[in-house]
């Protein structure tokens, strides 16, 4: 009963400030896109940042690194207007003490693709927690302002790929909040154009050594065959290595629905459309085993974005192989 009071409580004082947030994060978005746009860096590395944020704020997840990095971030992104966004969630929060689904972690039960962000989140830590007694390396690929290369065992060698532009936009973020980087290694490479592993190993990355590859929120902005090029790369590491990664489905890319059209619209205004996706026909699981076994992978984990039945498709998914 306690649990349903705080619930509806937090709800009527998150309606009264709605109108607030909703102002926020229409002058967010809009400068976010002009940023984008003028400086080539991306804009969709934030969305994981952004909930992460949100769960270190709601102490649902706490994440030092994530939370210094918002911090400082400069003001042509990050003005007021993204707290001013979060402000019915944080608000409501602290006058209740309740946490909204959408931010929980670990996040329990099927997620909609509206939690998408924020819900595999558990899923990669799960991931990343149950291989890594097993595994010397990790590789983050596209890693954007993920923070696992800050917060695994000093033992673990980290290595994270992205763009050049965006890994030294991170890196100028990382030295302004005060971060020690020293036990990462970083690998500028457009993954659509160039051998990323190569770049890797030149690096120090041990190929024939067991590895954990982190590929969080990318295959959908690659062309195919860049996804497939990356995965068989992959395959061809060290037996035990592990791949983590997310995807689309093809439905969800050309679905008709408001909230679709207006996100494909800000991914094209910002350059950063939307490429690859799977065929999703139930059972999904058996789709992504097909896809994955050409390369070598064989699939351990799956999750659905959506629930699935035999006439309902999932959104989306998350899936771990493992190196045969």
């Amino acid at each position: 009963m306690r649990k349903c009071i705080e619930a509806l409580i937090f709800r009527v004082i998150w309606i009264i400030w709605l109108p607030v947030g909703a102002i926020g994060y229409v002058f967010f978005v809009i400068r976010l896109v002009a940023y984008s746009r003028r400086s080539g860096r991306s804009a969709t590395v934030l969305a994981s940042l952004y909930s992460r944020w949100m769960q270190h704020s709601l102490g649902a997840r706490r994440d030092e690194p994530a939370a210094r990095l918002t911090m400082v971030l400069p003001s042509t992104p990050r003005p007021r207007w993204l707290f001013q966004a979060a402000h019915p969630t944080l608000v409501a929060h602290l006058l209740t003490g309740y946490v909204p689904r959408i931010y929980r972690y670990p996040y329990e039960g099927v997620p909609p693709m509206s939690h998408h962000a924020a819900a595999r989140t558990t899923f990669y830590d799960a991931a990343l927690e149950r291989h890594l007694a097993g595994i010397g390396q990790l590789v983050v690929l596209g890693a954007g302002f993920d923070t696992r290369s800050y917060r695994v065992p000093a033992r673990v060698r980290c290595f994270e790929i992205d763009a050049p532009r965006t890994q030294a936009f991170k890196r100028e973020m990382l030295n302004k909040a005060g971060m020690d980087t020293s036990r990462v290694k970083y690998v500028a490479v457009d993954l659509e154009k160039e051998d990323w592993l190569a770049k890797l190993v030149a690096t120090g990355f041990e190929p024939d050594k067991p590895s954990f590859f982190l590929w969080e929120a990318v295959s959908m902005y690659l062309e195919r065959e860049a996804v497939e090029s990356t995965l068989r790369k992959i395959a061809g590491t060290a037996a035990g290595s592990v791949v983590a990664f997310d995807y689309v489905s093809v439905q969800l890319m050309e679905s008709r629905s408001l909230f679709m059209r207006y996100a494909r619209a800000v991914l094209r205004v910002t350059g950063e459309p939307w490429k690859f996706g799977l065929d999703n026909t139930p059972p999904l699981r058996k789709r992504v085993e097909a896809f994955l076994e050409p390369f070598g992978l064989m699939l351990e984990e799956h999750r659905t974005f959506g629930r699935e039945t035999d006439k309902q498709c999932a959104m989306a998914g998350f899936a771990t192989a493992v190196v045969k």
